[in-house]
């Protein structure tokens, strides 16, 4: 048995099976819809239902509480039909565009460019590159089926001959997957991953200046955007804050600096908020969404990408909206949730 989902105002159809969350079903006809996690966590996919009826799964409270459930708000990555379902939701154009595949990749090398950051490059097979667009994601599918997600730090085009992804890692102690990276991963090691995911990635529709905002290695996917520009030649402004600890996390410190030299009107401004006696650090200090809005009080005509840590992201788009007149709709996202955010108090 199977239920229809209409998306409004696009007017676009789709079919979801019983028990099916909506996303899932989106993901598989190529139906681009706003989303982050898939697990319930960041509330990226959070949308109206307007006329049906959904169970939800379990999600986080922070992601979707008591009160906005009660007024009609559900989350599609964890909601699914019991009949059929009218949803007010902004498509996104190019998030199905590219179909979702498994793909063994070869662990190509492992550098540590940071105490607690890796750079893992993968080959996929021969003559097959990855299709996907700056800003996605791939999952790992680890032996027991379980999945780690992380982004594509190098934009599709940079793939090389032979394609090849670049992927960030930061070590969470006690992480299964982190800690065999960290531990006994080693080169030539098989992985499965598949992908494309996610609603991260340019809008190129649109002339606006741009703050390009990351946390920690919320980097990745900002990085594969800067690419994609540079080899676009966007005439766009942007304005890249890049917020770390110390300076030691600034692990493509240089990188983004040369950046700024490649793509005329990019700037580059590290903020550091527990820099180091030894870092000898005269640059900006303290929360990296706070320097953003000190340096542009008012964001109304701007578009801000921000990943990274789920705080950042939470703290970015409530203040940048209230008090930097920043529209709703021109904040997009991709929250890195650990799998200790997926596991918080349950809604």
């Amino acid at each position: 048995m199977s239920f229809t989902v209409t998306v409004q105002p696009s007017g676009r159809s789709f079919d979801v099976e019983r028990d099916e969350p909506i996303l899932q079903a989106a993901i598989r006809q190529g139906v681009g819809l706003p989303y982050g996690c898939k697990d319930g966590a960041c509330g990226s996919c959070k949308c109206r239902m307007l006329e049906g009826r959904v169970i939800h799964g379990a999600h986080q409270q922070k992601a979707l509480s008591l009160e906005e459930e009660a007024a009609g708000l559900i989350l599609t990555c964890q909601a699914a039909p019991q009949t059929d379902i009218v949803l007010e939701a902004r498509t996104v154009p190019g998030a199905g565009e590219f179909p979702v595949r498994k793909l063994p990749s070869r662990v190509l090398s492992i550098v540590k460019p940071a105490p607690d950051v890796a750079i893992l490059t993968l080959q996929l097979p021969a003559n097959d590159p990855l299709q996907y667009r700056a800003g996605q994601f791939v999952e790992f599918i680890l032996r027991d089926g379980s999945r780690r997600s992380y982004s594509m730090a190098n934009a599709p085009h940079n793939q090389g001959e032979r394609p090849q992804i670049e992927l960030h890692l930061r070590h969470l102690p006690g992480g299964r997957f982190t800690d065999h990276v960290f531990g006994a991963m080693k080169e030539k090691e098989i992985l499965r991953v598949e992908g494309p995911f996610g609603s991260f990635f340019l809008r190129e529709d649109s002339e606006k200046d741009m703050v390009l905002l990351a946390s920690g290695t919320g980097f990745a996917p900002i990085k594969a955007i800067i690419e994609h520009m540079i080899e676009k030649g966007s005439q766009r402004k942007a304005v890249l804050y890049w917020g770390c600890r110390s300076k030691g996390d600034l692990y493509m410190h240089e990188w983004a600096e040369q950046a700024t030299a490649r793509l005329a009107h990019l700037r580059y401004v590290p903020v550091l908020s527990e820099p180091k006696p030894e870092d000898g650090w005269t640059g900006r200090t303290g929360l990296v969404h706070q320097a953003v809005m000190h340096d542009l009080p008012n964001l109304m005509e701007h578009q801000v990408y921000a990943c990274g840590a789920p705080i950042m992201v939470e703290s970015a788009q409530r203040d940048f909206v209230a008090r930097c007149g920043l529209p709703d709709d021109e904040f997009y996202a991709d929250s890195f949730t650990s799998e200790a955010d997926k596991h918080g108090p349950l809604a």
